[in-house]
């Protein structure tokens, strides 16, 4: 999930809710074929015998005392991707200083009246769950549902590549992130071994990103949870996928109760020359000098982040507080974090607010015998 600045628009396509058209899986047909499936045969594939293959071979054996002869198998079996590289070789587009409507179009994928509808059906029909998961990570339902949303379409489209193939190709044949990718793919066997998966079962977006979340491998590995209980993570599962958005977002800081990103006025031209994005850390005093004021109580942060969307109608001012930086650890992107944070101010507006009673009742009602000897 960590990208360079001109990969960020290209893989915010592959693994937001762009990254095939693949309908999506039942818990009981996912894409995370067992292990049991997977021949042993000799492969003949892109990276037989590669080099870099192999010395991801003897570090994997190394680190995690996996079997080399079956790491050799399956990356020999791995099909470089043409396609892939083509597209993330492509030139970056030359940024432009004036309104051009990029945030815009961007959001309009987002922002729209079938994702709303869509994400306020997700809740319903997994409110306990999303309920369970907000006491437990302290992260509320609309941002795990927003995330969600805008990286599958609500598992409507997990994406159609082959992980395996995806991670090779980049791994060994895209030298600019080549060291990244490779961990990926070597996080992605380690994975598949641990939870008896057949590698070249699941299937995902062309970086890799995988299930209803799109986490990485290393994603996987450090923020996955088994939220069901029935001692599997499985990332194409809408309740493992729930808890482990939001204990992501935990891992990342997700301060509770704290507000995300506040609109802002912005007077004369300065605030067109300022450096505008995520990254930035600006004194609010510093701020108003430059005539960028907040429309809402800041709550005491003293430090915020100036966020300049750029708009049909012209430059919209925001300040990012603190979770919206946490937002942007799931995907570095300014345009990203701020369709996630007005996705889930949408939902909750058309979902209503939190009736903590009704949800204590239908836990009541779904597990009957809770307490019971």
């Amino acid at each position: 999930m960590r990208i360079s600045v001109f990969l960020t628009s290209i893989f915010a396509v592959a693994t937001l809710g762009a990254c095939g058209a693949t309908p999506p899986k039942t818990s009981a047909d996912n894409s995370a074929t067992r292990a049991t499936s997977t021949p042993t045969r000799p492969g003949t594939g892109s990276y037989a015998r590669y080099p870099a293959a192999e010395e991801l071979v003897a570090r994997l054996h190394a680190e995690h005392g996996l079997d080399p002869e079956q790491l050799r198998n399956t990356l020999s079996r791995a099909e470089r991707q043409q396609w892939i590289l083509e597209l993330v070789n492509r030139p970056a587009p030359t940024p432009s200083t004036k309104p051009t409507g990029s945030w815009t179009r961007y959001s309009s994928k987002f922002l729209n009246e079938d994702r709303i509808s869509k994400g306020v059906q997700f809740w319903g029909e997994h409110a306990e769950v999303l309920e369970r998961a907000s006491r437990r990570y302290g992260v509320p339902p609309e941002y795990v549902v927003a995330i969600i949303g805008v990286e599958t379409h609500y598992g409507r489209n997990f994406g159609k590549t082959r992980v395996i193939d995806a991670l090779a190709t980049l791994a060994f044949d895209f030298p600019r992130r080549g060291d990244y990718f490779t961990k990926e793919l070597g996080d992605y066997l380690v994975m598949t071994h641990n939870e008896g998966l057949d590698p070249f079962g699941p299937r995902g977006s062309y970086a890799g990103a995988m299930g209803y979340g799109q986490f990485m491998p290393s994603s996987f590995l450090t923020y996955a949870v088994d939220f069901n209980g029935d001692g599997k993570r499985n990332l194409w599962d809408p309740e493992d996928a729930i808890g482990s958005v939001a204990n992501y977002f935990k891992g990342h800081d997700w301060r509770g109760g704290e507000a995300v990103a506040i609109p802002a006025r912005a007077q004369g031209t300065a605030p067109q020359l300022m450096k505008a994005d995520f990254t930035t850390r600006y004194r609010v005093e510093e701020l108003a000098r430059e005539g960028v004021t907040s429309t809402a109580p800041l709550d005491g942060n003293g430090q915020v982040s100036l966020l300049r969307l750029d708009g049909v109608g012209g430059f919209e001012y925001w300040l990012g507080l603190h979770n919206f930086y946490v937002i942007t650890r799931y995907n570095h992107s300014t345009y990203y974090a701020m369709s996630v944070h007005q996705l889930a101010q949408q939902l909750r507006s058309r979902r209503g607010p939190v009736d903590r009673p009704l949800i204590s009742w239908l836990q009541r009602l779904v597990r009957p015998t809770d307490g019971l000897g």
